[in-house]
C-alpha cells in the first residue's frame, strides 16, 4: 500500500501537469513550426512561433490555420501561415504591385518592391477565383462572411488564398506572435504589429 501511495505521488502530479499543457494548447496558445519560404522575409523556414488561440484577427494579422478542406491539394491537417489581407465583406484586388482592400492601398513596407510586384500581378477576387478554378465562391467579388482572404508575404513562392479562395473561421486555430528571442527588431514588428498599420498613408 505504501508503495501504491508513493507511486501515485508522482503519476498524478505528472498526469496533471500533461492534462493542463492539452488545455493550454486547445485553448489558449501552442507552438508551431513554419514549412516552406512562403512568409519570408518576416518568417523564416523551420521558425518556431506561437500560436495564440484567442487573439482577434485583424487586417494584417499572421494566422495559422488548417489547409485540409481549404486547399484541394491537401488531405489531411497540415498548418499553413498567412497574412490576412481581407476580412468578411472587403473587396481586394491588385494592380501594379500595390493591394487595394475596398479601393484603398495597404500598407506592405513588411515586403520588398520586388517582392511586392514579382508574383503578385494585376487581379480582382472575381478574375483570380475563375482563373483559378476555385471549387467554392467562383466568381465571388467580396469575402463571403465567415471566411478570410489570405496571402503569403513572399508573394512569388506562395501557395495562397489566390489559387484556392477564402479560409473558413473555423480552419484558424490562431494568430501567430513572434517570441521576443526570434527574428529580428523589425521582422517582429512586421508579423506580430503590422495590423496596427494595415491601410497606406
Amino acid at each position: 500500500m505504501k508503495s501504491f501511495r508513493e507511486a501515485m505521488s508522482w503519476i498524478v502530479p505528472i498526469i496533471i501537469g500533461l492534462i493542463i499543457a492539452l488545455v493550454i494548447k486547445q485553448f489558449f496558445f501552442q507552438i508551431v513550426r513554419v514549412d516552406g519560404p512562403s512568409m519570408q522575409p518576416n518568417l523564416q523556414n523551420n521558425e518556431r512561433v506561437f500560436c495564440l488561440k484567442t487573439a482577434k484577427i485583424h487586417h494584417g494579422s499572421v494566422i495559422v490555420f488548417d489547409a485540409n478542406g481549404v486547399d484541394p491539394q491537401v488531405s489531411v491537417k497540415t498548418d499553413y501561415v498567412k497574412r490576412v489581407i481581407g476580412l468578411p465583406g472587403d473587396t481586394v484586388s491588385s494592380k501594379n504591385g500595390n493591394i487595394y482592400v475596398n479601393g484603398k492601398k495597404i500598407n506592405q513596407d513588411y515586403i520588398s518592391k520586388s517582392q511586392r510586384t514579382t508574383g503578385t500581378g494585376d487581379w480582382t477576387l472575381r478574375s483570380v477565383s475563375v482563373q483559378n478554378s476555385w471549387l467554392k465562391h467562383s466568381g465571388a467579388t467580396k469575402v463571403p462572411k465567415g471566411e478570410y482572404f489570405v496571402l503569403g508575404d513572399h508573394r512569388s513562392v506562395s501557395n495562397d488564398g489566390r489559387y484556392w479562395g477564402f479560409v473558413p473561421k473555423s480552419k484558424v486555430d490562431g494568430v501567430v506572435k513572434v517570441p521576443s528571442w526570434a527574428g529580428t527588431k523589425t521582422t517582429r514588428e512586421n508579423v506580430n504589429k503590422e495590423w496596427q498599420h494595415f491601410y497606406a498613408k
